[in-house]
């Protein structure tokens, strides 16, 4: 079954909405955005949802992944590692960050007690091991590249998992065949475009192991619980 991340929640009832629909992940902000929220706002979210994950005592260690692995291994492990954190919580919060220095990053996610980081900008990939938190890691084509050419560039031994997001942040659709062919390489979270309407459709031409959405579940800039567990429902509804 397809995760499903609800990004850009901004108060409470967003976070709430989202973990009751059956979200496995929501998404704070903490990039520029008109959804970007206060420390007090994210850490208020985060404790409407349960302990933070580093609270909850866990059976496993969340990675094992071989230091080797090629690219295609790598984030198959991270994706099961990412399964594991959620049999012990659910939805986990993510911290997004773009461009913004890890120092900074990292005192974010200790004083609101975040699961998980994504970047979202133009952070180097061995800047990943600095952080505190597992990563997602962004990545976006131009229009001359192939699914070759995004996988030569994404490097393993880094984030557990990487998101494809051509949208930057304007909510457009990527190339879904471009992303199909990625995804039969390798786990891939799907953003861009994404609505209740047409997120079912991208599972089934893409085969995402995640897709992730903020302002298709949005009604004139807020969060809609409606849309947000029609967008769950349906992504969930797809056999994959």
């Amino acid at each position: 079954m397809t995760r499903v991340k609800i990004c850009g929640c901004m108060c409470v009832p967003d976070a709430l909405a989202a973990k009751e629909a059956g979200a496995d992940f929501i998404g704070v902000m903490f990039a520029q955005s008109r959804r970007r929220v206060s420390v007090d706002e994210a850490a208020q979210m985060v404790q409407a949802l349960g302990r933070p994950l580093r609270d909850v005592e866990q059976q496993l260690p969340p990675v094992h992944v071989p230091a080797d692995a090629d690219v295609a291994s790598w984030f198959a492990h991270g994706a099961a590692a990412l399964d594991r954190l959620l049999a012990q919580k659910r939805p986990l919060v993510v911290g997004v960050f773009a461009d913004q220095p890890v120092e900074e990053v990292n005192e974010i996610c200790d004083e609101v007690g975040l699961d998980l980081v994504q970047l979202s900008g133009d952070e180097p990939w061995d800047e990943i091991a600095a952080l505190n938190r597992q990563a997602i890691n962004v990545i976006r084509t131009r229009a001359s590249m192939t699914s070759e050419d995004v996988i030569s560039a994404i490097e393993a031994n880094t984030s557990l998992a990487v998101m494809l997001d051509d949208s930057r942040g304007t909510g457009a659709a990527g190339d879904w065949h471009v992303a199909r062919k990625i995804a039969a390489h390798m786990p891939m979270w799907l953003a861009g475009g994404l609505t209740p309407e047409n997120v079912a459709s991208a599972i089934e031409t893409v085969g995402p192991w995640a897709v992730d959405v903020s302002s298709g579940v949005e009604t004139s800039g807020a969060k809609d619980a409606a849309k947000i567990a029609a967008f769950v429902a349906a992504a969930k509804g797809v056999r994959v």
